[in-house]
């Protein structure tokens, strides 16, 4: 019989003491933060690069108000997104991967024959024999986080770009439980017109600026407009109710237009430095309404940037799983909650806002489709280590190659990266981590294995070249709108080279070709 030693089983007792109380602990201080209610104001900028605000070592002195954000919030050393718009989006309402609810395929790409490729797909035609796209959009019965702070009593609002479906009304923000919408359904508009450039496979303009999904005649910069926008909101909250804010801008994505006063600047630089202004006077805004104290504000970006040189001093573009496409900056203020100055280096990904969200609302946690997101509560306001050791950026039938990140190390195709000792990702460590290429790949394939099936799409919009988004708004556009939209596609391109497009094509391997060119960058939808 064998006899154990009474200090051995003493430590034993003592460290199972210690780790249970360590683990009440951080329980009851999470506790603390649930159900609290605070309103939430989530700004998200478009292809920002690491590189490109003060806060992160830039010397031009073109982000003063998020410097100034930076030092009285906490940030996040660690937090990762999607490698392009939609997909980011798609993961941010609903707490799941994109692949799970095919929003690695944006909208457009079921216009493109290249990407329709990939897809075992071919392009679609209307009745009459035109090519059309086919309808994909964020699926109506994924339940977003706007529904759930809705059913939880926030007000919820969206001033920006959607980019999930541009068409079917169940698509449109409203129908995915924003109370509030203004700004654009697509991937991208003139600053100035409204317009996006084209259609795909459709290769000219449509109008694409709503209010509450109606079609509205504005002046002036988008970026400027969204602020406004954002701060007439914020006026008419109450303390009585709290509110959820999703402000996305488009800025700095392209078209390269300058706002007015700044032609003078580089335009990215001009660009940059006007949704800096947007920021700070919607902070203005939040402090001015007597709401600081009790609003929990996130500023943050959806992807890595089109030019590797903003990404420094990562490597990699939007588009591509490299740091640079996929690892954002990240701000959190919330008064007495974070700590001014303080750093989290804990991982997290974007999906992880939702689940966060939901138990600071004291939102319902219980529902249908399963999420991949982790309640950060404790990481974000106490200092627990972060739950999460795992990222699924894109799985086998994805745009972009199959990546995972699993601790130290993410295994991009047949690439294997030790990110936290090699940042950069200069050195391919496959050839001598066999094992771990192996783990890592048998995972990434397993989860993909739960990719649901995607159907033929069988829904098309029609018509193929609409004057502006959203069925029922096409249905009887005002003749302003009209008229605007005539003037701006005969200026376009008339005629196309065989295999010639105004989009670039889609990405193949782990550089994002997609982006050789910029074409959507330097297309121009109209002017001022």
């Amino acid at each position: 019989m064998m006899i154990t030693p009474p200090f051995p089983r003493l430590l034993l007792l003592f460290l199972s003491g210690f780790l249970l109380s360590h683990l009440a602990a951080i329980t009851s201080a999470a506790a603390e933060h649930a159900g609290t209610r605070p309103n939430i104001v989530f700004m998200m900028s478009d292809d920002m690069g690491w590189a490109q605000p003060g806060f992160n070592g830039s010397k031009k002195g073109l982000t003063p108000n998020m410097d100034a954000f930076a030092a009285e919030s906490m940030r996040l050393d660690n937090y990762y997104t999607h490698s392009v718009c939609a997909p980011t989006r798609s993961a941010f309402l609903t707490g799941r991967y994109a692949f799970r609810t095919w929003s690695d395929w944006r909208s457009e790409d079921f216009g493109k024959p290249s990407y329709l490729a990939k897809l075992g797909l071919t392009l679609a035609h209307t009745p009459d024999g035109t090519p059309t796209r086919r309808i994909h959009a964020l699926d109506s019965d994924e339940r977003t986080i706007a529904e759930a702070l809705k059913d939880a009593g926030y007000f919820t609002s969206l001033v920006g770009k959607w980019h999930l479906g541009e068409w079917l009304p169940e698509h449109l923000p409203m129908g995915q439980g924003f109370m509030h919408q203004y700004g654009h359904y697509g991937w991208g508009i003139g600053y100035y017109s409204k317009m996006i450039v084209h259609n795909a496979p459709a290769r000219f303009a449509v109008y694409d600026w709503h209010r509450n999904q109606k079609p509205i005649q504005e002046k002036g910069y988008a970026t400027e407009l969204f602020a406004n926008e954002a701060v007439r909101v914020i006026e008419k909250q109450t303390k009585e109710k709290p509110f959820f804010m999703y402000v996305a801008f488009n800025a700095v994505h392209g078209p390269l237009d300058v706002p007015e006063g700044k032609e003078d600047m580089d335009p990215r630089e001009a660009m940059l430095q006007s949704l800096d202004q947007a920021i700070g006077d919607i902070l203005k805004a939040i402090d001015a309404q007597g709401f600081r104290d009790n609003t929990l504000v996130i500023v943050t970006n959806d992807n890595g940037p089109v030019l590797e040189a903003m990404s420094k001093p990562y490597r990699g573009t939007k588009n591509t799983t490299f740091e640079g496409g996929v690892k954002q900056p990240c701000l959190i203020r919330w008064p007495g909650h974070t700590t001014a100055g303080a750093s989290s280096d804990g991982m997290m990904f974007i999906t992880d806002f939702y689940s966060t969200f939901i138990e600071l609302a004291g939102a319902e946690k219980a529902q249908a489709r399963p999420v991949d997101a982790f309640d950060m509560t404790a990481m974000l306001f106490d200092g627990a280590k972060s739950p999460r050791n795992e990222i699924i950026y894109d799985v086998k039938g994805s745009v972009r190659l199959p990546t995972i990140r699993s601790g130290n190390y993410k295994l991009m195709g047949d690439m294997l990266f030790d990110v936290v000792s090699d940042p950069g990702e200069k050195n391919d460590i496959a050839k001598e981590n066999p094992d771990v290429v192996a783990r890592l790949k048998a995972r990434v394939d397993a989860v993909g294995d739960e990719r649901p099936p995607l159907g033929d799409k069988p829904l098309l919009m029609e018509p193929a070249l609409p004057t502006v988004y959203g069925i029922n708004e096409n249905k009887n556009p005002p003749a302003w709108l009209i008229k605007a939209v005539a003037e701006v596609r005969s200026t376009q391109q008339q005629r196309w080279a065989l295999g010639e497009t105004p989009w670039p094509k889609a990405p193949k391997g782990a550089v994002a070709s997609k982006m050789d060119g910029l074409a959507d960058e330097k297309a121009k939808p109209g002017k001022k």
